[in-house]
């Protein structure tokens, strides 16, 4: 049921009001393109934390978002920021994680709020992203503490038709961890392990941490899974059948999209047992930036 927010609080949906204003701006500023140096690409279902004292992750960042969201929750006192681009696998829970994570770098006797930022989605055929709105607003709403909602611009505020046919008008944003600045933005490079990462979504895998701030380490894996189903008959098919059965948008999708996903089956194809071909040590493929300010693989023995 819909409880009373605790010490007078109000709820985060019934404060949607003056959001219309601020909405218009961001949807009104043409995307960006974001050059990989000094980037830390976040793919659906991930999620990466940092604060502005990081000397190798300046701007966090996701796209490719449809009928996901795209959530930035930032603690004004220790600028610890955290973006995610989550789609309604598990929301309540994701939240949770997402709060910890921004948490662990704030000192909870020192002053500032914490603020979160929602963009993404659209006025879609089966209301998939109204659904994921509405369970994000509730997740928040649930949490002990105050989170202060300062930018909303989803679903039906990102939403533009053409044609009878629905589109998002923003499909991905960055954030400056050291300004704090929030811009619609599209990414050439979305790496390091790419399909790798793409494989980890696909088959069904949890929220999942891909960054150490302390170390400023990117940690990808160990991940696990079985062999794809029908991996060798979904890479038959042609594009159109792609996209009906494998978006839950398909009007709606960026160009590459069936191109990205047989990209990650085909990796699937590959790796049927990544505990053999991947993973045979159990350890995380871990990349620091370089001095140009791009991935590169450490060694794990340094570790």
């Amino acid at each position: 049921g819909e409880g009373a927010a605790g010490g007078g609080r109000v709820p985060l949906r019934r404060r949607a009001g003056p959001f219309c204003e601020k909405a218009k701006l961001l949807r009104s500023q043409p995307a960006q393109i974001v050059e990989p140096k000094g980037l830390l690409y976040v793919q659906q279902r991930e999620f990466a934390v940092t604060t502005p004292k990081d000397g190798s992750v300046s701007i966090l960042g996701s796209d490719d978002a449809t009928t996901c969201h795209i959530v930035v929750l930032r603690h004004t006192g220790s600028g610890a920021t955290c973006l995610t681009h989550c789609d309604g696998s598990d929301t309540e829970a994701e939240v949770s994680l997402i709060m910890s994570s921004v948490k662990s770098f704030s000192n909870s006797t020192g002053c500032g709020r914490l603020e979160v930022h929602l963009v993404g989605g659209f006025n879609d055929d089966r209301q998939l992203s109204q659904k994921l709105t509405n369970q994000l607003l509730r997740a928040f709403d649930l949490q002990p503490e105050d989170v202060h909602l300062v930018t909303f611009c989803v679903t039906e505020l990102n939403d533009r038709e053409e044609q009878d046919i629905h589109f998002p008008i923003i499909y991905g944003i960055a954030v400056n961890v050291k300004t704090a600045e929030i811009f619609p933005a599209t990414f050439p490079e979305k790496g390091p392990d790419e399909d790798l990462r793409s494989a980890h979504v696909l088959t069904g895998a949890p929220l999942t941490n891909i960054y150490d701030a302390k170390t400023e380490q990117l940690q990808i894996g160990p991940y696990f899974w079985g062999p794809f189903p029908h991996v060798d008959f979904w890479l038959e098919q042609d594009d159109a059948q792609i996209l009906q059965n494998l978006s839950t948008s398909p009007l709606a999708e960026p160009p590459h999209f069936v191109s990205h996903i047989r990209s990650t089956l085909t990796f699937l194809k590959e790796h049927p047992f990544p505990s053999r071909s991947l993973f045979p040590d159990r350890k995380p493929r871990i990349y620091k930036k370089n001095e140009e300010g791009l991935w590169e693989q450490a060694c794990s023995d340094k570790i």
